[in-house]
């Protein structure tokens, strides 16, 4: 018996060390993953909403481009939702209720996909809804994990990120294959209708989440939200001031506002190359294969490298590595005996592991300089910087779609398309010195909440940045 116990304890610990790199598997931890790993799980009707907007809508790529960006709407609000989450409570909990609703109005949206919706402008209303869903308890969610990575030491940094990254890549994971699949065989309204029950558990585990209500004078409860809201916008002031967060907040949104040719290559990929529903899941199944990949990567070897070397060296290989996407477009991989199959998987691979990579460290650093009160708004802050250049990034795309002439039939000019958005990667490099400096990096785990007299962040640290939240759509 008791070496049958020993074996369990060994079991545990080896589980505990490996799979949750050290964190305790609580209740509370399940809970938080598992709403990460629906927002992986969401992804099984990517694919669907992509067909939807091109067979049954008939939308052009520079349609899709620029409804994709409206559509991002939500996520360059997310300061918004984490200040309310903070701010104003609900029945005296800011976590918990917030939760629920999102799951609650996720799946009202994909209801609505599957039933009502047979217009563009409903289309987009319905996609923007799903959006928001994912925003507001992504915000949430964040808070949570921000809450808890403060007290890592710095040999755990990113631990907590690179498990709840790991959740919502294994969540693509089980449906990457499975999106492709149920559109060989079933309607796009069939997959809508699947993953309406998703974001429920969303609100089922909400109710694991370890929250005391917040403390307030019963005699005046209005004066108590008044004071904890100004508070906020205080402490907001004082971050959102400081040069060591606005630099490196700029250099994210130069590195992620350059054109993205995403829409004209998924027309490509269906209407010239004639890529099946089937084959672009098995894509998706490799992208979040690549996606668990680049997070153990970084977390195995590169969580000590400097920020500026993780990011000059992989916005130069991905802009590098891009270019042999004219290889497809201009059909030489068939004259080269390589197959457009075996070539859009490999070229998947290879990008999504280095957009992971660069991924992980800005979750590290933002985590760290958020304090107690406001951690949901201010991460949501430098989170949505990078949104925003995302919705700027379809928007140029779209731009670029319609001067070169690109429609879903013309891909005569794709391949200038490509080296647009390739070299366009580039522009950032000559800012990477706004990034934090090695030295400067190795400090960040000493960051502790200025007090009322001193400045938000210690001098110690020079630049901070943002993020890129959007990894598989650039």
């Amino acid at each position: 018996m008791l070496i049958q116990s020993s074996g369990l304890s060994k079991v545990k610990d080896s589980v505990t060390a490996k799979i949750f790199f050290g964190h305790e598997p609580s209740t509370e931890l399940i809970a938080i993953l598992t709403v990460y790993f629906v927002q992986g799980i969401l992804g099984l009707a990517r694919l669907a909403v992509s067909f939807f907007l091109k067979d049954e809508l008939l939308l052009s790529p520079t349609q899709v481009s620029a409804l994709l960006g409206i559509v991002a709407l939500p996520w360059i609000v997310k300061p918004l939702f984490g200040f309310i989450s903070d701010g104003l409570p609900i029945f005296g909990y800011r976590r918990r209720p917030y939760l629920i609703l999102s799951g609650i109005l996720g799946t009202v949206s994909w209801v609505s996909l599957a039933t009502i919706v047979h217009t563009t402008w409903a289309a987009t209303l319905a996609i923007a809804l799903g959006s928001l869903s994912v925003a507001v308890s992504d915000v949430i969610v964040d808070s949570l994990v921000v809450e808890r990575a403060r007290g890592e030491s710095q040999a755990d940094a990113g631990s907590l990120q690179s498990i709840c990254w790991g959740a919502s890549a294994v969540g693509g994971l089980l449906t990457a294959y499975l999106s492709g699949w149920l559109l060989q065989h079933f309607s796009t309204h069939t997959v809508f209708g699947i993953t309406a029950i998703f974001p429920l558990l969303v609100s089922a585990v909400a109710w694991l989440i370890a929250e005391s209500p917040v403390n307030k004078d019963p005699e005046n409860p209005e004066q108590n939200n008044f004071v904890s809201v100004k508070h906020q916008l205080v402490q907001l002031r004082q971050a959102i001031t400081q040069k060591a967060i606005w630099l490196p907040t700029a250099f994210v949104f130069i590195w992620q506002a350059t054109p993205t040719a995403d829409a004209a290559f998924f027309f490509f990929s269906t209407n010239e190359l004639h890529f099946a529903p089937e084959f672009l899941g098995r894509v998706r199944l490799v992208t979040n294969f690549a996606s668990l990949l680049g997070i153990w990567v970084f977390q195995r070897f590169l969580k000590t490298v400097p920020f500026r070397v993780i990011f000059g060296w992989s916005t130069v290989l991905s802009s590098a590595l891009g270019m042999t996407m004219l290889l497809l477009v201009t059909h030489t991989n068939r004259a080269l005996g390589i197959d457009d199959h075996w070539f859009s998987l490999g070229d998947s691979l290879i990008l999504t592991v280095m957009g992971q990579i660069a991924y992980m460290p800005v979750l590290v650093l933002a985590a760290r300089i958020c304090p107690p009160g406001v951690e949901a708004t201010l991460f949501a802050l430098l989170m949505s910087v990078s949104n925003l250049a995302g919705m700027v990034s379809y928007e140029f795309g779209a731009i670029a779609m319609h001067w070169l002439g690109i429609t879903e039939t013309n891909f005569e000019l794709l391949w200038l398309l490509v080296v647009i958005t390739n070299l366009s990667t580039l522009l950032p490099l000559p800012f990477l010195s706004w990034l934090p400096a090695a030295e400067e990096q190795t400090q960040i785990s000493s960051l502790q909440p200025a007090s009322a007299n001193e400045p938000f962040l210690p001098e110690l640290i020079s630049e901070v940045e943002a993020t890129n939240s959007q990894i598989q759509s650039r």
